[in-house]
């Protein structure tokens, strides 16, 4: 029937005009009306009041129509502000992310050359410690060796000087030959020969008799040393024995000094290779 018909006709899209709509539905009331009339034949007041009906229902629709229309632009509207703000925001946000990853590039590459820097550096003081401690290796064994060798003298010479002492309070053969020797080779030759002192015990002195004497005077015989002391040979032996007391002191302090120094060296040199790592 007509009023089926107009009961399953649908309401415009929310996007079409309320002047369309009301035309369309003005068409379907005609043809209605029309197929009413002929149908029916009804008087005409009913057809005016089925029109003046009809077009009530159809301007309450219309406006039902353009109320959601108006609500549905107002929503795309605050949509498409909400996402302009997010694209703008976005856009801030890749610029802002840009510049941070431009300024950790940068710090990334001034990083690596300061390990680069810093490596060289490292090789540079694990080199200069390498070399200081062979330089020091070597200084020590030479301190090592000097020192026993002095060590050795100085108790050759007091056991020297301990045995011409008693000889000469005894005034035996062995002191007149030594009154006779005319330097301290022929002097060591005598104790040496008397079993006093070792072969080896009499090297020792008359070789440290002789860099006294080359220190002293570089053309003086080793015999110098002897004579220069009065004839006395005990005199001249307690001399040597304080001459090699005071190289082993003069050594021993060299060394302290040199060990002292290689020390802190070497402990700026771990600090810095440290610091660097």
């Amino acid at each position: 029937s007509p009023f089926e018909i107009f009961s399953i006709w649908h309401p415009p899209h929310p996007a079409t005009s309320t002047k369309m709509v009301m035309m369309s539905r003005l068409m379907v009331v005609a043809a209605l009306a029309a197929t009413a009339l002929a149908e029916q034949a009804s008087p005409i007041g009913k057809a005016l009041q089925l029109l003046g009906d009809m077009q009530t229902k159809i301007v309450q629709e219309g406006e039902a129509a353009h109320k959601v229309y108006g609500e549905f632009s107002e929503w795309c509207e605050a949509s498409s502000k909400n996402f302009m703000h997010e694209i703008k925001t976005g856009k801030a946000e890749v610029a802002e992310l840009e510049a941070a990853i431009a300024e950790k590039e940068a710090t990334l590459g001034s990083l690596a050359a300061k390990i680069q820097k810093l490596a060289g550096e490292i090789q540079v003081d694990e080199a200069d410690l390498k070399s200081a401690t062979d330089i020091r290796a070597k200084e020590q064994s030479v301190f090592e060796a000097s020192e026993k060798e002095l060590i050795e003298v100085v108790d050759t010479l007091q056991r020297a000087v301990g045995i011409l002492e008693r000889e000469l309070k005894k005034g035996g053969a062995s002191m007149l030959q030594l009154k006779g020797a005319t330097n301290l080779a022929q002097a060591m030759g005598v104790l040496v020969h008397a079993a006093m002192l070792s072969t080896a015990d009499g090297s020792r002195i008359a070789a440290l008799a002789q860099t006294s004497s080359d220190d002293g005077d570089a053309g003086a015989p080793a015999g110098a040393v002897y004579e220069s002391h009065s004839g006395d040979i005990v005199q001249t032996m307690t001399g040597l024995l304080e001459e090699a007391e005071g190289q082993l002191e003069e050594i021993r302090s060299t060394e302290t000094k040199d060990l002292h120094a290689f020390q802190m060296m070497e402990q700026g040199l771990q600090d810095e290779i440290k610091f660097a790592n």
